[in-house]
């Protein structure tokens, strides 16, 4: 078994869409539009076969994401890009271009190299080894 997807939530769907492709190499498929229910979406595949839904609908309310607290569900995703050198280069493109650094590049207790970003709507996610 594997985990095939992973959907969120986006009040900027196009914005996301760019986001994930610029600095992880996803790859958009065709926007998916279901007039009836006024919601919209895209799969970005990764060179690994996994998958990120993004879906957007007016009517969804807001997720606070609240860096000082948390809650239960899900936190965060991780995104391996392969070497120690990598997780630097990037987390340093991310912060140049005005992204939040939520947690340096570290190794953690249980062996990790990781550090933790804010994509544009404060989703965290852990760019790994």
């Amino acid at each position: 078994m594997k985990i095939e997807h992973i959907a969120i939530w986006v009040n900027d769907l196009e914005q996301m869409k760019y986001f994930y492709e610029k600095y992880f190499n996803a790859m958009a498929g065709e926007l998916y539009h279901n007039t009836t229910k006024n919601f919209k979406s895209y799969f970005l595949s990764f060179d690994t076969g996994c998958r990120l839904e993004l879906m957007h609908r007016p009517i969804i309310p807001q997720n606070i994401n609240d860096l000082s607290k948390e809650y239960i569900g899900l936190i965060h995703f991780a995104i391996s890009v392969g070497s120690k050198e990598r997780v630097d280069e990037l987390t340093e493109q991310l912060r140049k271009d005005g992204y939040k650094v939520a947690g340096e590049p570290r190794t953690t207790g249980d062996g990790y190299y990781e550090s933790v970003v804010l994509d544009p709507e404060k989703n965290r996610i852990e760019i790994t080894t």
